[in-house]
């Protein structure tokens, strides 16, 4: 077994290389995995090395202690409000990484037990296969806090079934382990108690056939059964409500639907999209609406467009205000500003979906020659 220590500072990712298996443990338990800018440089570092070596076969990506991950790093965000761009650089890495584990050419096996949100949930959903328990819980809440579905979650989230993806994308809805295989978001449901006998048995085939770790990872999986209770089975009424053309328009359907009789799960999703930022709310309901047209390169660039923006305070600085009554001061009372959703003019919305000038894009390839292009050391953000 040859093990790297990726960082003398603290090793964040560990990495394993065990015969033609690569395995990652995102490994920073205390801080909940987050998505940190060395995170990013090493997990890409390493995968276009595994992508272009024929002894790795097989990736697998686990998170240590009681959470795979918890996203994106809220605290650098906050702590580079003042200073124009300092995260820039760590956004271009993230989207542009999550291009190619969209796109990977080996066999991905994530292994997700407890917290995998927002960011942290675009190094599960898109593996080959994604592998969840009864302890995972999954949530996209971004737009609670003045941000937006971002990380590919605007291509992956507007591919679900009828409106989940609004509905998921605006409200921030959590998913067990078991609504996540329902809804197409994992592959496979795997009791914690099997997880560290299944990658064992991956390990044991030595392979990356994708037949051969499929039938493994069935055996070791359990049927789905979705409870009576799931958000999921309330599609019907989703889809009503979160068919309509804005945000205001949902609001008031999902009020009417809070005051029936027997739909008492409705009342704090109402709340909780009143409690939200109305910037976000209106910024994520349209990104996840055009990503229903947008290639998956096309919704990485509007993306990152709009975080750019966005972290710019461009139109709102609720970014900083969500992030601020969430993690720093812990208040859970933000002023938004604007504060209603009246006063959020779709003319300014326009401004964070504007497209920047060609040298400052995202540059995330199609091409099969090329696809390891476009990294953010050759992009004019490194050589302004």
């Amino acid at each position: 077994m040859a093990q790297e220590t990726v960082n003398l500072e603290q090793e964040v990712v560990l990495v394993e290389e065990l015969g033609n298996a690569r395995v990652v443990t995102l490994n920073n338990p205390k801080q909940l995995n987050v998505i940190s800018p060395k995170v990013v440089v090493l997990l890409a570092a390493n995968l276009e090395k595994w992508e272009e070596d024929e002894k790795a076969k097989l990736v697998i990506i686990k998170g240590a202690g009681r959470a795979f991950s918890a996203g994106g790093d809220l605290k650098m965000f906050y702590n580079g409000r003042n200073s124009k761009d300092s995260c820039l650089e760590v956004v271009y890495r993230m989207y542009w990484l999550c291009n190619h584990i969209h796109t990977y050419k080996k066999t991905t096996v994530a292994l997700v037990h407890g917290i995998s949100m927002g960011g942290g949930a675009s190094l599960m959903a898109p593996m080959k296969f994604s592998v969840v328990t009864e302890k995972t819980v999954f949530s996209t809440p971004e737009a609670s806090i003045g941000f937006h579905t971002d990380c590919g979650f605007s291509y992956m989230l507007s591919r679900l079934p009828g409106r989940l993806g609004e509905y998921f994308g605006l409200t921030g809805a959590r998913l067990n382990g078991k609504e996540l295989v329902a809804a197409g978001l994992a592959t496979h449901f795997v009791p914690l108690e099997k997880l560290p006998e299944l990658e064992k048995h991956l390990l044991s085939l030595n392979t990356g056939d994708e037949d051969a770790v499929g039938s493994a990872i069935k055996e070791f999986s359990t049927d789905v059964q979705i409870d009576e209770e799931s958000i999921l089975k309330k599609q019907s009424i989703i889809d009503e409500c979160f068919s309509k053309d804005s945000v205001a328009d949902i609001i008031s359907s999902v009020e009417t639907e809070a005051g029936k009789e027997g739909n008492g799960w409705i009342v704090p999703v109402l709340k909780g999209l009143k409690r939200s930022s109305p910037t976000g709310l209106k910024i994520t309901l349209r990104s996840i609406r055009e990503g229903r047209k947008q290639t998956l390169s096309e919704c990485l660039k509007k993306e990152f467009r709009i975080t750019i923006n966005t972290l710019r305070a461009r139109i709102s600085g609720d970014v900083y205000e969500g992030i601020r009554a969430l993690t720093i001061d812990k208040d859970n009372s933000p002023k938004w500003n604007p504060s209603t959703l009246e006063d959020v003019e779709d003319e300014r919305v326009n401004l964070v979906f504007e497209p920047f000038e060609e040298d400052f894009e995202l540059k995330v390839s199609e091409n099969e020659q090329d696809r390891w292009d476009g990294k953010y050391e050759d992009s004019a953000y490194c050589h302004q």
